[in-house]
């Protein structure tokens, strides 16, 4: 068999490795010209990192990454909400890690060359179409780099993970139309910065109309870290008005984000001063796109935010895409057929996908901050008195289970959490 991967990504990068792992020969078209260390921060959930680990790459991830012991929830004024441990201090078998997002890019596609060969991943290529039939499916390429000739591929099976704006998708569904956004702009960057408690702590304060992240992405000298912050603000309403352009690489002036990330406090953080010294921040709006009734046709189907794209809420994104590379690999591997595999494919991930989706839109397990701040907008003296333990950790506990990162040991790890607390 021989699967042809249009998109090397987080998503369509680990497809390739996993399709190797499972003697199943793949290669790899980018639209990129080379395949950088582009964005800021990301984490990426435990159920992702177990299948990344399985194929060798946690020692990797160890070297550029932070293990995430534990997440904190304030309001915009730094009154603590929630709190919970991550990752193996949460009782998980594999961690959670804060990552930099083109640094997990790099790890992934440095095993892809080495194990797949240096011609794997073939750059400056995109796809402008493909053609079907009973043996197997045809692609089409151009050359993104000088308007040459392009490439015409045939394989087995076509994966696209080309992301919001995949032609494929665009292909099956021409009326789909422009991605949907919530209003909401962010604002990112990541600097060195001092460690902040014992280094391993994500923060998030406010809610979905007015947020602020923030988390270590990498480790430093001299007891500093290389710190990610977000400023997440609503700034027009989603319904009536159009997103501007979504990039990676979209700068944005500091003088822009300082006065909104004024707004918030985070207990024993300068904020002002983290995104002051940030050297360059990105802008770039929080979209998504509408579920779909179906991602596979014939031997096509959809990966990663090319079937799925989800508000970057409750850290799942990546780690989405990840366990579609996985599901989709196992079927390849085990199926008679290509077309039963991309369908087993879809019937497993497809409601999974869909309904993280549609809590994302809502707030994913950061909608505890929402639900406390709508109660006491100014501020509270006693968190219980305002929305109790038991419906907060409804709230952020019960997305885990939802998202497919919930352990049996979860309630084991709250009581250590109440007990620090005390």
């Amino acid at each position: 068999m021989k699967v042809i991967i249009v998109g090397a990504g987080i998503g369509g990068l680990s497809t390739a490795l996993m399709l190797h792992q499972r003697g199943i020969h793949a290669e790899v078209y980018e639209q990129s010209t080379e395949v950088r260390e582009a964005g800021v921060g990301i984490n990426t959930l435990p159920h992702a990192i177990r299948e990344l680990a399985d194929l060798g790459l946690l020692p990797a991830l160890d070297n550029i990454g932070i293990r995430t012991r534990e997440l904190i929830y304030y309001n915009r004024l730094g009154q603590q909400v929630w709190r919970e441990l991550r990752g193996t201090d949460a009782g998980h078998s594999y961690p959670q890690f804060s990552i930099h997002r083109g640094r997990l890019q790099k790890v992934i596609y440095d095993a892809v060359r080495e194990r797949l060969g240096p011609d794997a991943v073939r750059t400056g290529l995109s796809l402008s179409g493909f053609l079907q039939d009973e043996g197997g499916v045809t692609a089409h390429f151009t050359d993104s780099r000088d308007g040459g000739p392009g490439r015409t591929v045939r394989g087995d099976v076509l994966i696209c993970a080309d992301g919001i704006h995949s032609v494929a998708r665009q292909q099956f569904y021409p009326d789909q139309g422009a991605p949907s956004w919530n209003g909401v702009l962010m604002w990112r960057g990541a600097t060195d910065w001092p460690a902040w408690r014992d280094g391993r702590t994500m923060a998030i304060g406010g809610g979905m109309g007015a947020k602020f992240v923030l988390y270590p992405i990498g480790g430093g000298t001299d007891g500093r870290q290389l710190m990610n912050w977000v400023v997440c603000i609503k700034m027009a309403d989603g319904q009536v008005s159009p997103p501007p352009k979504d990039s990676w690489s979209r700068r944005a002036l500091r003088s822009l984000v300082l006065p909104y990330a004024k707004r918030f406090a985070i207990p024993d953080f300068d904020i002002t001063g983290l995104v002051e010294a940030t050297p360059e921040a990105f802008e770039y709006p929080m979209c998504d796109r509408d579920p779909l009734p179906r991602w596979t046709f014939g031997r096509v189907t959809l990966l990663g935010d090319a079937a799925h794209p989800m508000y970057p809420v409750g850290s799942n994104g990546a780690s989405q895409a990840i366990l579609d590379a996985r599901t989709l690999a196992d079927a390849l591997a085990y199926a008679e057929h290509p077309g039963e595999a991309l369908w087993a494919y879809e019937r497993e991930r497809l409601p999974a996908t869909a309904e993280v989706v549609r809590l994302n839109r809502v707030g994913g397990p950061e909608r505890v901050i929402d639900e406390v701040e709508k109660l006491a907008p100014g501020g509270f003296t006693d968190v219980d008195a305002v929305l109790s333990r038991a419906e907060r950790q409804e709230i952020a506990v019960g997305y885990a289970g939802t998202a497919g990162f919930a352990t049996k040991t979860r309630r084991f790890a709250e009581r250590r959490i109440t007990s620090a607390q005390r």
